[in-house]
Parts: C-alpha cells; sequence; structure tokens
C-alpha cells in the first residue's frame, strides 16, 4: 500500500530506489513515477522533496561525490609514505567507487547535469577534484617551476586515464577480455605518465 510522505525517511528511501535503477538501467533509463514505485510512494509525494527528476539525481550524484572525496582523501592521507605512494592510492581509490558504487558513479558521470544548476552538488565535486589536485601538487613540489604542469591539468590527466580504464576495462565490453587487471593498466599508465614528466627514472 502507498504510504504517500508520511512513508519514514521518504527522501533517502527516494534516493535509494534511484540508485537501484541506475545501477541497472543507467541514470536515464527510468522515470521519476517508476522511482516513486521502486520507493513504495505515490509519484506526487516525490514533489514534497524533489522538484523533478534532475533534482533527484542532482541528490544522488551529491552523495555520490561526498563518498568519492571521503575515499580519496582516505586514499591520500593513509599512511602513505611518500607523495608518490599517496598520489598512485587515489588513482587505486577511483577504480574502488566505480566497482562498488555502481548506482552512485553512473548518477555523477552519466546523468548530464549541469553542475550549475545543482550548487551543493558542484562544491562537492570540487572537494573530490581537490584531493588529486592537491596530491599533483605535492608530487610535482621538486619540478623546476617553469616546468611544472599546472596541478588541475596534471590531476584532470590522471582523472581522465582512471576514467577510461574504469569505462573500457571495469564495465564490460569491449575491456572485459582484458589480460590486465584494471588496477595494472591504471598503475602502468600512471607510471609512463609521470615518466614522461621526469617524476620517474627511466625503465632500464
Amino acid at each position: 500500500m502507498k504510504q504517500g510522505y508520511h512513508h519514514g525517511n521518504l527522501r533517502q528511501a527516494l534516493v535509494e530506489a534511484a540508485l537501484v535503477l541506475t545501477a541497472k538501467l543507467g541514470p536515464t533509463g527510468f522515470t521519476l513515477s517508476e522511482a516513486a514505485k521502486a520507493a513504495d510512494v505515490t509519484p506526487a509525494a516525490v514533489y514534497r522533496h524533489f522538484a523533478g527528476r534532475d533534482d533527484l539525481m542532482a541528490e544522488v550524484a551529491r552523495q555520490g561525490y561526498a563518498i568519492f572525496a571521503a575515499l580519496m582523501e582516505f586514499a591520500y592521507n593513509n599512511g602513505q609514505p611518500t607523495a608518490l605512494a599517496a598520489f598512485e592510492a587515489t588513482g587505486r581509490a577511483y577504480l574502488a567507487f566505480a566497482r562498488k558504487y555502481p548506482g552512485h558513479y553512473k548518477a555523477m558521470f552519466e546523468s548530464g547535469l549541469n553542475l550549475n544548476a545543482h550548487p551543493d552538488l558542484a562544491l562537492v565535486a570540487q572537494k573530490a577534484r581537490s584531493v588529486l589536485e592537491k596530491a599533483a601538487e605535492q608530487l610535482s613540489q621538486h619540478m623546476p617551476q617553469g616546468k611544472r604542469p599546472p596541478s588541475s591539468m596534471f590531476s584532470a590527466h590522471i582523472w581522465a586515464l582512471s576514467h577510461g580504464v574504469v569505462e573500457l576495462y571495469m564495465r564490460g565490453a569491449p575491456g572485459a577480455q582484458s589480460p590486465f587487471t584494471p588496477e595494472d593498466l591504471l598503475e602502468a599508465g600512471i607510471g609512463i605518465y609521470l615518466r614522461g614528466l621526469g617524476l620517474l627514472p627511466p625503465d632500464l
């Protein structure tokens, strides 16, 4: 029986329902009414908490970025002995997040949300990016100022590499048949990138 807006924590119940649907169908594969049905509430009750479907997906993505930022912070600060180890740990955390939180991941990166239209989402997304930027800045500190890439560009390259590994080699075809694990692919890619910057010695 539908219980309308008296259904416990309706806002979070809708988020949880949207997460399940997003993981299964993608962020555009279901309607707001279907999310309400999955949460066992009336469609009209949804609008007491969300202005529309984008508003619901923005909350799903916001919660995802909050988890993502926390995981990245933990990886970066968790007793890593060197700046390089901390930097590599953030890359592994990216893969771990995508594997463990597929609904959040899809909401964050595949929903087509305009961050400028959702200030709370934009704020937490920037927090997540800043962890990788901080790791990049620390790793490149000993490079000459004139040859040091901007930390935002440096981190964006690694973010793109991490995202590409997830998309091609963690989510089915075509990369599912790769003989290498996503972690090995990312580590090798980061190594090649850092050697190109002169931050790692060349292989002998």
